[in-house]
């Protein structure tokens, strides 16, 4: 790689790091103010098992309108290009965000407070349901082939980054005195976003298109109609959706133990922000060494061995939290499983992912099946983990069997579907993309490849 492509990879790094944290330091800030502050404020009730389905069911109904915006977003990324979706999604999430911070409780408006944070909600979806993806695909795109697990994984070095800064400001503000942390304190992250966002725009701004945007676009071949998307790449959306389906599940399981740690447990409210401070500090190393691992031995052994780790520690982790109620040992067990297991899943998802499509479909493709993921197992697992935790009468045994089967379900998936190191990113066709898997050339025996092999033109 050249200095001049290594500068352009390392500027679209850090590009889609910015974008993916801002997405997710607003997400962290809403779990954690979902069951600390948003069931006390803005979805008042009586009972704190209807108040904390309230919240949590409009945390569901956000991604409900996430495979929408990947839908929108996706086909104008494959038809316009990557970059002019990165800057759009950028704005409209961080909009959004920084609007939250104003919005009344639900003493001094009624009913509005939750439909104005609702809608603010959907429409930081919206835009939040092409990020992850428009970024992934920008990272490895311009990555070189034998980097592209490495490079692509700052995109998820943000989502933890992001989570990190989200849970360090709220664990500040939540050890104010309850009144002040309610009436104004958990405001002021919110209104922080608006830094993250002026920054993550300037360094968008000055992005060139994706080099394998380019390259099929040159192609005098038309855009594929949406149903011929889906039905030609059915396939790898269906390992996408395995893989995240399994991620998510584990990933939003953090969301409902802020009120599970503090309702069901009566541990500090400040424990699981502060816990997931740790973890994400953790996660933030380890995931671009799993993105790394996966350019040597494959994305198939690092991402199935993360979900088996998931699957593994399940029982545990809820044994800790009962069993010990220490706070060292809880924090420890919620570093192990983001550190090592959803980090190895994640790792390698921006090239996993990326080399599962052809070049005219992939932004479409990726964005929708993995938002279709998060829909059914990112903002229903907070849901069903209250209805889950009430069945078991308090205790977590039913929410420990339900995650166990979301990851073998998703383990299954990845054990059967392919390993896509090496892949062409200009294919056009399936038969092309499947055709140019190719081992990898190790750069200590001084091979080199390009990111995108030569595809011979028609």
């Amino acid at each position: 790689m050249t200095q001049k492509n290594q500068q352009g990879t390392s500027r679209v790094a850090a590009a889609t790091l910015l974008g993916t944290a801002l997405e997710w330091y607003e997400f962290s800030l809403y779990g954690l103010a979902v069951g600390l502050v948003f069931n006390k404020v803005i979805f008042v009730s009586d009972s704190p098992t209807v108040a904390n389905l309230a919240a949590f069911a409009t945390y569901a109904v956000a991604y409900l309108i996430r495979p929408v915006g990947g839908l929108v977003f996706g086909r104008i990324g494959d038809t316009l290009g990557r970059r002019k979706v990165l800057i759009i999604t950028l704005l409209v999430m961080g909009v959004s965000t920084t609007l939250m911070a104003c919005v009344p409780t639900y003493a001094q408006v009624g009913v509005w407070s939750p439909v104005l944070l609702v809608f603010l909600r959907v429409v930081q979806s919206i835009g939040a349901g092409a990020e992850f993806g428009g970024a992934a695909i920008m990272s490895v795109e311009y990555a070189d082939a034998r980097r592209r697990g490495m490079w692509g994984s700052w995109p998820m070095v943000g989502v933890f980054l992001g989570s990190l800064l989200g849970a360090g400001a709220f664990a500040l503000v939540s050890d104010l005195p309850e009144d002040q942390f309610l009436a104004w304190g958990w405001r002021i992250p919110f209104a922080a976003s608006a830094l993250i966002i002026a920054v993550a725009l300037w360094i968008r701004l000055k992005l060139t298109e994706s080099p394998a945007f380019v390259e099929s676009s040159q192609e005098k071949k038309p855009v594929t109609s949406l149903a011929s998307v889906c039905r030609r790449e059915k396939k790898g959306m269906f390992v996408l959706f395995g893989t995240m389906f399994a991620s998510n599940t584990v990933v939003y399981l953090n969301v409902y133990l802020p009120a599970y740690l503090t309702t069901s447990v009566d541990l500090s409210p400040s424990l699981a922000p502060t816990a997931s401070v740790v973890a994400s500090s953790f996660t933030v190393v380890t995931v671009p060494l799993f993105g790394a691992l996966s350019d040597r031995i494959g994305r198939k052994p690092v991402v199935l061995g993360g979900i088996v780790f998931c699957a593994a520690v399940m029982y545990p982790l809820f044994w800790i939290i009962e069993g010990t109620r220490s706070p060292l040992w809880i924090t420890t067990a919620l570093v192990a499983i983001s550190a090592i297991g959803i980090a190895a899943i994640s790792g390698p998802q921006a090239a996993f992912f990326s080399e599962l499509f052809t070049a005219r479909a992939r932004y479409t493709s990726l964005a929708f099946s993995r938002e279709v993921a998060g829909v059914t197992a990112g903002g229903l697992t907070p849901v069903i983990a209250v209805a889950l935790v009430a069945a078991g009468g308090g205790q977590p045994w039913l929410l420990s069997l339900y995650v166990v089967g979301a990851c073998v379900f998703g383990a299954v998936i990845v054990a059967f579907g392919p390993e896509t190191r090496g892949r062409s990113l200009d294919a056009l066709t399936l038969t092309e993309l499947q055709a140019e898997t190719r081992p990898v050339v190790n750069r200590s025996r001084g091979g080199a490849q390009p990111s995108s092999p030569p595809r011979a033109r028609r």
